[in-house]
Parts: structure tokens; sequence; C-alpha cells
């Protein structure tokens, strides 16, 4: 049993003494292509390329470090450009919902507002509570992805 011990702890020896061998080459090539499709502005094609990458290529530990600060990266990115996003729409919805509001409460205090007025504030309300949700959601991931990148590089 000894022997079968030493003789298994050499050959794992050997192998981490070789360098990066065929799996570690070619799960940095996949990488370097996820790198390039990223910067291309091609992130659904890169997060694929990335997730190919870890199936493909489970023991590539050097490439599969790479691959999760390039998976942040795009994460950030994907998270930020949706953010910009939702602003814009939230601020537009937040306007249109004022509006009506101010509309409808001065159709209500004259005893004119309509069922048809009522229900589209509702749903003008809905849309952008809505938005807010999703607003706030995005700033909480920008947010964890910063901080899980500011402990990856400590």
């Amino acid at each position: 049993m000894k022997k079968h011990a030493t003789a298994l702890f050499l050959a794992a020896a050997l192998l981490a003494a070789c360098g990066p061998g065929e799996e570690e080459r070619a799960a940095a090539r996949m990488v370097d292509r996820a790198e390039a499709e990223f910067a291309a502005g091609q992130h659904a094609k890169a997060l694929l390329t990335i997730d190919s990458m870890r199936h493909a290529y489970p023991g590539a530990i050097d490439a599969r470090k790479r691959a999760l600060k390039l998976h942040q990266d795009i994460s950030l990115r994907q998270a930020q450009d949706d953010l910009a996003l939702t602003d814009s729409a939230l601020q537009a919805v937040k306007r249109e919902y004022d509006t009506l509001k101010v509309k409808v409460e001065a159709d209500r205090a004259a005893l004119r507002a309509t069922e048809a007025e009522l229900h589209r504030l509702n749903l003008t309300r809905v849309r952008m509570d809505s938005l807010q949700v999703r607003f706030d959601v995005q700033c909480a991931k920008i947010k964890y992805i910063h901080k899980k990148q500011k402990e990856d590089a400590e």
C-alpha cells in the first residue's frame, strides 16, 4: 500500500513539474478567443466560450483563473450597459407618471376621473416600480462584482 501511495505521489509530482500541458495550452487558447470576442463586443459569445472551456478543460487551473476574471469583466460590462438603459427608461416612465398623476388628481378633484385614466395611472406606476427594482438589482450586481474583483486582487 505504501509503494502505491509513493508511486502516485511521484507521478503527480512529475506531472506538475512538467509545466503547462496540452490541456492548459488549449484552455488558454479558448480564453484568448473569449478575450477577443469580449473586445469585439460579443459578450454572450465570450461567455459561451468561457463556459465551453470550463467544461472541456476542468484541470486547466491557470486558464480557469484568467477566465474567471474575464467572466467578471463581461458580467460587469453587461450590468453597466443594462443599468444605463434601465435608468433612461426609468426616468422617462417617472416623467410620464408624474404628468399623468397631476392630470388624474385634477380630474378626481373635479369628479371627472375615468376608469381608463385610473387604470393607465396604475399601469404606469407598476412599470415604474418594476424598472426601479431592475435598477436596484443591477446596482447591487455591480457593487458585488466590484467587491469580488477587489477581493481577487488582494
